[in-house]
């Protein structure tokens, strides 16, 4: 069926005129003569056959039918200007809007997006560092990195890392006042807890990592500092703060580059793991489909 052909103008100056209930600050707006605006208010009156508007000398007020109309009109607006949005993100093309945790970005991307700028150098990405979930349809955002579980209905996921969690701390701790060289030292030493372990789901914990060591008893828990975010607690590792039960992905580089070392060789599976996710009509996109070429080929690496 084809659509009738809408006064446009005729809603449009509608709205304005209902929200600011004056036909002059409308015209103000819309950048138009009140005549104009009044004009094409009754155009459209005519075209319902109903009136929108009692006016009341300069005053103007909403009568039932334009109370009506108003809030579905408003919304109706508002969905075309997201897929205005949506559209003219398509066109600017080479930006490309990632979302992905603070952490990840800071420990893992940056080290590594030259190389993807160096191979891409068309396509601009636009980095949103936050844990916050994402809603596709509404927030500017074209494909997402999330740490979880990795069950996302009605989304494509692709696995890019399993995590494993051991203890790291600077090397100036091996050998200081009080040197970490055993087990039986680590009672001495002051742990770090990255307390958004204890949000992301059913991760392991200090506890549990001391348990498989027999040193639950021995350790207090209680005591020592406390972080609400990883990448925080990683660089108080990195200073020399204390022992952190360190993620695997966060700490691979400063354990490469030995700002940190594993003075025990114990692990704990996360359970978690690292996936890239977005929406499956996402993936026609050709900036996104380099980007996740790209980033797989990395976590690969």
């Amino acid at each position: 069926m084809s659509r009738p052909l809408l006064p446009l103008g005729g809603f449009r100056a509608f709205e304005a005129a209902a929200r600011h209930l004056s036909f002059a600050r409308a015209a103000e707006e819309l950048r138009v003569t009140p005549a104009a605006i009044s004009h094409q208010v009754r155009t459209l009156e005519d075209y319902l056959g109903v009136a929108l508007f009692r006016r009341s000398g300069r005053r103007v007020l909403l009568t039932e039918a334009g109370q009506i109309m108003l809030p579905d009109l408003r919304r109706s607006f508002d969905l075309m200007e997201a897929a205005m949005a949506q559209a003219k993100r398509l066109a600017a093309g080479g930006i490309l809007t990632v979302s992905m945790s603070p952490s990840f970005a800071a420990k893992w991307l940056m080290p590594r997006i030259e190389r993807f700028r160096a191979r891409h150098p068309d396509i601009d990405l636009r980095i949103d560092a936050d844990v916050r979930l994402v809603d596709f349809a509404a927030n500017e955002v074209d494909i997402v990195i999330r740490y979880g579980p990795g069950r996302y209905p009605g989304l494509d996921s692709v696995l890019l890392f399993e995590e494993e969690l051991f203890p790291v701390c600077s090397p100036r701790l091996l050998s200081g006042p009080t040197p970490l060289r055993t087990l039986a030292d680590l009672p001495q030493q002051m742990l770090l807890h990255d307390e958004t372990i204890n949000f992301a789901g059913p991760i392991p914990s200090w506890r549990v990592w001391l348990q498989r060591v027999g040193l639950e008893q021995a350790v207090d828990l209680s005591r020592g500092l406390r972080f609400t975010a990883t990448v925080t607690a990683t660089q108080a590792a990195v200073d020399g703060h204390g022992v952190l039960l360190g993620r695997s992905l966060i700490v691979a580089d400063d354990l490469a580059a030995g700002r940190l070392v594993r003075p025990f060789a114990e692990s704990c599976p996360a359970g978690f793991g690292y996936y890239l996710v977005h929406p499956p009509q996402a993936a026609a996109r050709a900036n996104l489909r380099a980007f996740v070429d790209w980033i797989m080929e990395e976590a690969r690496g």
